[in-house]
């Protein structure tokens, strides 16, 4: 009787387990993945942590890049490639792309999904 009782404590303590509640939605329409990538990369831009290493390194750093953040099914970015950009320092545009490639987005697309996200950021 005891047993049954501990395995039916457990059996629920892990159904209601806050592990099945914070699962990552699945976005599936590509102006929701856009305006939440976008959202999300405005938000690492303005953390503490990304902008004490740019300054850091890169304090005098000035202007305008234009990328293209590939998104894939798990929420991975896949490629950051930089469309047009008046920062020349390609030092900088080679820390912002590992700092990019590195970001992991809080949700997930269907299977074989990809996306591609156009975005422009000052510096």
């Amino acid at each position: 009787m005891l047993k049954t009782k501990h395995l039916f404590f457990l059996i629920t303590f892990f159904i209601y387990s806050s592990n099945s509640y914070c699962q990552r939605p699945i976005l599936t329409d590509e102006e929701v993945v856009a305006e939440t990538v976008t959202k999300e990369i405005n938000e690492v831009f303005q953390s503490s942590d990304f902008l004490k290493k740019k300054n850091k390194k890169f304090d005098t750093v000035i202007g305008t890049m234009t990328v293209d953040i590939g998104v894939i099914q798990n929420g991975k970015v896949s490629t950051f490639f930089k469309v047009d950009s008046d920062i020349k320092d390609i030092d900088f545009i080679n820390f912002m792309s590992n700092y990019i490639l590195d970001h992991k987005f809080q949700f997930k697309l269907q299977k074989r999904q990809r996306y591609k996200i156009r975005y422009s950021i000052t510096f």
